[in-house]
């Protein structure tokens, strides 16, 4: 898929089945005129717009098949006076998002578009109003929103169906901000206003190249599909080492520290058939040490959230509490690994929000209507660690523990010396076997047929 498609090529790029609905309010478009401001020469350049690109507005929508998956359609017609928002654009919008929602259809909108329309002036602005109630009330229904940004996605159309997707797809080098790029600062970074620079920045979730696009679309769909009977929970991996039970707490905290035990990338690759990662906090954050998006399991589709051994900083629970809300509203069981020392603690996490950003992975834990299981496959940190675990239905592996905090943290706090750090240990009762007698974990998983 090229950048600068028109509207209905970048449709065939993604699908061959595509049944285009009706435009709302055709019948009284000619009355339009010069428009609200009475702009002139406005009708001539709508006029000729449409002779250009045989479009009557810059959006398109109907019915789709992507992958055998059924959605609401949406593309941008950048050809149309720049793909830009009118109050004709808000009626073709509100209507395909209302078609979702009538037909229970996720929507996917393919966008092009340099925001909103100079010639309309305010009333083209508050198309931005009509298209953020009609994506709320889409989100209150409960199907999922998609978006792709094609070169240029600026402006309110950026804000709006760009930004406000559940999960946001760009094409390689595609022009993305809110400032179109004769409206920027003249020294800003211009890397900053690109889709690689807002996946650095977690503002979207991958770079798809064009050819992979189809696919990675039907991927999605089948992801976020719920067929509407109650969330069965996940099952809880099996264990991916041998290791016998720890005999004392620090034999517990050394086998979860060593650098040969199995880490959650390798849970993950054996418990999915197909992962869909989701990226970043959308607040300008990222946490490599943390995975978390939608995976294939047989038939079944579970979202995941796995620390990888490191302290997980704000973002990293930012991105975890979004993707839970998400598979709750979706009806999509949760399972999170839980591996980490802590939470970051540093200068940078305090000021990012680290308290904020655990309390709001803890409130999504306990707010989730669909089951979570957890299982626990190294560390277990404090705090840091709680917040992603399942009240009730957590599990622990051999190689790991869980404390209140690290045994070394105890013996300071406690004012004792730094090789009383192993007795500590034993006293926090933070073995697996420890922590169901405990009543913490349900069970100690083992590898298959142990």
């Amino acid at each position: 898929m090229s950048d600068r498609l028109s509207a209905r090529a970048a449709i065939a790029a993604v699908t061959a089945e595509f049944e285009e609905l009706p435009a709302p309010g055709a019948a009284d478009r000619a009355a339009d005129g010069d428009g609200p401001l009475s702009w002139a020469g406005y009708a001539d350049s709508r006029a000729r717009a449409t002779a250009r690109t045989g479009e009557e507005e810059s959006v398109v929508h109907g019915i789709a098949s992507v992958g055998g998956r059924r959605c609401v359609l949406v593309s941008f017609e950048f050809g149309f006076l720049g793909g830009s928002l009118g109050r004709r654009t808000g009626d073709r919008l509100e209507a395909a998002y209302d078609a979702a929602r009538t037909r229970a259809l996720p929507l996917v909108s393919l966008i092009a578009t340099g925001g909103s329309r100079m010639q309309e002036g305010m009333v083209a602005l508050t198309q931005l109003q009509r298209v953020a109630r009609a994506s709320a009330r889409l989100r209150a229904a409960g199907p999922a929103q998609l978006a792709v940004l094609r070169d240029p996605t600026t402006g309110g159309g950026w804000a709006t169906l760009g930004a406000g997707a559940d999960v946001i797809l760009a094409l390689p080098g595609a022009q993305v901000g809110f400032a179109g790029s004769r409206v920027r600062p003249p020294d800003a970074d211009p890397a900053a206003y690109t889709a690689e620079g807002q996946l650095a920045a977690g503002q979207i979730d991958a770079v798809v190249p064009p050819g992979e696009l189809p696919r990675t679309l039907a991927h999605w769909l089948r992801a976020l599909h719920a067929d509407g009977s109650p969330a069965l929970p996940a099952p809880v991996p099996d264990a991916l080492a041998a290791t016998g039970l720890p005999a004392t707490g620090w034999d517990a905290v050394r086998q979860a520290r060593s650098p040969a035990r199995p880490r959650a990338q390798a849970y993950l690759d054996a418990y999915f058939d197909h992962r869909l990662p989701l990226g970043g906090d959308r607040c300008g954050g990222t946490d490599p040490g943390l995975l978390c998006g939608f995976g294939r399991r047989g038939d079944r589709s579970i979202a995941y959230v796995a620390q990888c051994g490191t302290a997980t900083r704000p973002a990293g629970y930012r991105a975890a509490a979004r993707v839970i809300r998400l598979a709750d509203r979706l009806g999509v069981p949760v399972l999170t690994l839980i591996d980490t020392p802590g939470a970051a603690n540093d200068a940078e996490a305090e000021r990012a929000g680290a308290g904020a950003a655990i309390a709001d992975a803890f409130a999504a834990v306990a707010g989730a209507r669909v089951p979570v299981t957890t299982l626990v496959v190294g560390e277990g940190g404090s705090g840091g660690a709680l917040a992603l675990a399942a009240p009730g239905n957590t599990h622990v592996t051999r190689d790991s523990y869980f404390s209140v905090i690290a045994p070394e943290a105890a013996a300071a706090i406690l004012k004792r010396a730094p090789d009383e750090a192993p007795a500590t240990a034993d006293q926090l009762r933070l073995r697996p076997q420890d922590l169901v007698e405990l009543g913490f974990a349900r069970s100690v998983v083992g590898p298959p047929g142990a």
